[in-house]
């Protein structure tokens, strides 16, 4: 088969051809171009994703920090409770002591030789010797200087110890 086709016609088509042609050319480049665009957009994507997983993983371990520091925070607020409590009451203790007049012996009492207590004041010494079954007179003081009577001899005896160190 034989097909006559005009001149004109086919310059026509010769222009439409190249025509298509440019068309095709710079929609090839500009598929190129989205195609990069997208690997570059792909590429980022991943990026974002790991970068997130890793906030995640971070902020799960700022929790847990915070849990355990808010922990030890109630802990120490307590004890700051307690040492308050306790500076307190030194103070209270302090006051008192201050108030009571500041002995400079003791008065120990000894049962046939042996040390059976000490006690903060001579009178508290003889009632104790007494709720012990020491009778309620007889009591003699001891001169500074003399000699002492031979323990066992003495049955209760009283005895002033000076505090505050060697004298």
């Amino acid at each position: 088969m034989i097909s006559i086709v005009r001149t004109r016609t086919l310059r026509a088509l010769r222009s439409d051809l190249a025509d298509a042609e440019t068309r095709a050319a710079a929609a090839r480049t500009d598929a190129e171009q989205h195609q990069q665009a997208a690997e570059m957009a792909n590429d980022v994507a991943i990026r974002v994703e790991l970068a997130m997983e890793e906030l995640h993983e971070r902020l799960a371990r700022a929790h847990a920090d915070a849990s355990r520091i808010e922990g030890e925070l109630e802990t120490l607020r307590a004890q700051n409770y307690l040492d308050t409590e306790d500076r307190a009451v030194l103070r209270m203790l302090l006051r008192t002591a201050r108030k009571q007049a500041r002995a400079d012996r003791v008065y120990v009492l000894f049962h046939r030789g042996v040390l059976h207590s000490v006690h903060a004041s001579l009178e508290a010494a003889e009632a104790a010797a007494e709720a012990e079954g020491a009778p309620r007179s007889g009591w003699t003081t001891h001169a500074p200087g003399a000699a002492m009577p031979p323990a066992a001899e003495v049955v209760w005896r009283v005895q002033p110890l000076p505090l505050g160190g060697t004298r």
